[in-house]
């Protein structure tokens, strides 16, 4: 095959996996709202999305799926308060004060963090998390502060290697320049460098808002999984991604149905997230 062939046929090879790709988006998206959109329509859009209560077994059966859009942002705002902190911080620590002997230990370990199965995040917080919360608040010490805990952690990889990457991203004449001016080294990177990166933190912020309210077999293990409406950090819920998980597997006709159709509003959420990081990126671009 000569050189001109070959360059044709990659061409021809990269095309196809592109158009798989959009394909498979397509097809996922007209599976959840063919089969979502039906059911919100008939049922009712405010009593789908306002109703808070879900009795599928109920004659007639309630399918308000208030209590679970709640939980879910009860967590995520939750695991922002815990994680994001936490994670710009360290994001700061590595790429501006760390020295080069504890970074290659540092990075590997937090790289290890992204590739951890959320299952073992979740069976963590069940051994070791929950029976410190149960002690503390009583309960089962499964409850949105568990739930909330263990979210921070899990988007702390998307968080501070994002965030690293946009303050290393920063031109070095923005530190020299606060430098010559008098200014120390922990005042320059905290008004100068930080404020520089902060689309790009702003950016892995939005990341990690979406990986945790996609979040689903860690959260089954620490939520509580109580279908009702939150009443404080220290009582059961349930989320978006765990009810449809938990009774896919037994649902049938309308209930089955109305789990599609809360997929397909979990499925905006994401689409609004993954819109909003979009536009912050196309932001700080330009």
């Amino acid at each position: 095959m000569s050189s001109k062939s070959f360059e044709y046929f990659m061409k021809g090879v990269f095309l196809i996996s592109a158009v798989i790709s959009v394909v498979a988006i397509i097809l996922i998206c007209l599976f959840i709202f063919t089969g979502g959109i039906p059911f919100i329509q008939e049922y009712g859009l405010k009593h789908f999305l306002l109703g808070t209560e879900w009795k599928p077994s109920n004659t007639p059966p309630s399918f308000g799926i208030l209590p679970m859009i709640m939980g879910s942002i009860y967590v995520t705002i939750g695991a922002i308060i815990i994680g994001v902190p936490i994670g710009v911080l360290t994001a700061v620590y590595l790429s501006k004060f760390c020295n080069n002997k504890l970074y290659k230990l540092l990075k590997p370990g937090i790289n290890l963090m992204a590739g951890i199965p959320s299952i073992v995040y979740g069976f963590f917080a069940l051994v070791v998390i929950v029976p410190i919360i149960r002690d503390i608040f009583g309960g089962t010490g499964m409850n949105i502060l568990t739930a909330s805990i263990l979210l921070g952690i899990i988007i702390l990889p998307t968080v501070i290697s994002m965030s690293e990457a946009s303050l290393k991203a920063v031109p070095e004449g923005y530190y020299k320049g606060s430098i010559a001016l008098g200014a120390t080294h922990e005042r320059t990177i905290m008004s100068v460098i930080l404020p520089a990166a902060k689309s790009g933190v702003l950016s892995s912020i939005i990341l990690g808002i979406g990986r945790a309210i996609g979040e689903t077999m860690a959260v089954i293990l620490v939520a509580g999984n109580q279908a009702r409406m939150p009443a404080r950090i220290t009582k059961g819920i349930r989320t978006l991604t765990t009810n449809i998980v938990i009774e896919m597997a037994y649902a049938a006709d309308e209930h089955r149905e109305a789990l599609i159709a809360t997929a397909a509003v979990l499925f905006i959420f994401i689409l609004i997230i993954n819109g909003t990081f979009l536009i912050v990126r196309r932001r700080s671009k330009n």
